[in-house]
């Protein structure tokens, strides 16, 4: 009796585990391709401000689809580290430019790759023009946040790309001033 009720057990931990690895492997896995992101990119420009994009591959390398419902750019520049500019992000499909400022879901499909765009906006503050404030200016961090979701619960994920002021310098025009 002992050795059928082992057999037993053995065979429902086989089956279990046999289940849980070939579902584990049946999942969506989003990943941003930060090394050939696009280098940024002028899009506007005037004597006060600037705007700027960069555009990242999301590869879903998983076996099932995946869905982006929902993306922010978020720079990080705050006054005590820089306060010669006022920056805004916004995030948005490569293609499908939005005015009000909505992110539209989109579904990738297994082994399929989605284009988004991070775009940064640089206004000069305290008086200064955009080629005064970009002169002075320091390498900040731009986070572009999405919420994805698929057979995985949904979760916040965040992908890093650093602005150099060197790079932004040399966008607007100036030398970078080191202070």
């Amino acid at each position: 009796m002992a050795i059928i009720l082992m057999a037993l057990v053995a065979a429902i931990l086989t089956v279990s585990v046999a289940t849980w690895l070939y579902l584990r492997g049946r999942e969506e896995r989003l990943v941003p391709k930060l090394d050939s992101r696009t280098p940024f990119a002028v899009e506007a420009r005037d004597e006060k401000s600037i705007t700027l994009s960069t555009t990242i591959e999301f590869r879903n390398e998983g076996t099932q689809s995946a869905m982006i419902v929902d993306a922010i750019c978020h720079p990080l520049l705050p006054f005590e580290q820089y306060d010669g500019f006022d920056v805004r992000g916004k995030a948005e499909r490569k293609g499908v430019p939005r005015q009000d400022d909505y992110f539209e879901a989109l579904v990738i499909e297994h082994q399929q790759s989605a284009y988004l765009v991070a775009k940064v906006t640089l206004t000069a503050r305290k008086g200064l023009s955009l080629k005064e404030a970009a002169a002075h200016a320091v390498d900040f961090p731009v986070e572009f946040l999405y919420r994805e979701v698929g057979r995985n619960p949904m979760r916040w994920t965040i992908a890093r790309v650093i602005l150099p002021a060197e790079e932004l310098a040399k966008l607007v025009g100036v030398e970078l001033v080191s202070d």
